[in-house]
């Protein structure tokens, strides 16, 4: 019997690399909400308080900052 459970492949060692590899990636990459703070303010109240007939206009550079800011941490905004 003792033989038999040698022989047999172990699924916990298999699957360990794979699991680890996942959460190290996953521990690496932000999330998008914890990236870019002052920027994603900066834009939010730029956009909230324009004036402007097309706040988005108004608004470009510090849009473009922001989506500068995110495609720095690999997220496509």
């Amino acid at each position: 019997m003792a033989s038999q459970a040698a022989q047999m492949p172990s699924i916990g060692s298999s699957t360990a690399p794979a699991i680890s590899a996942q959460a190290t990636d996953a521990a690496s990459k932000p999330k998008p909400c914890c990236v870019c703070k002052d920027e994603k303010s900066k834009r939010d109240e730029c956009m909230l308080f324009s004036n402007a007939a097309d706040p988005q206009k108004d608004c470009q550079s510090t849009i473009a900052q922001y989506r500068s800011c995110m495609a720095g941490f690999g997220f496509k905004v």
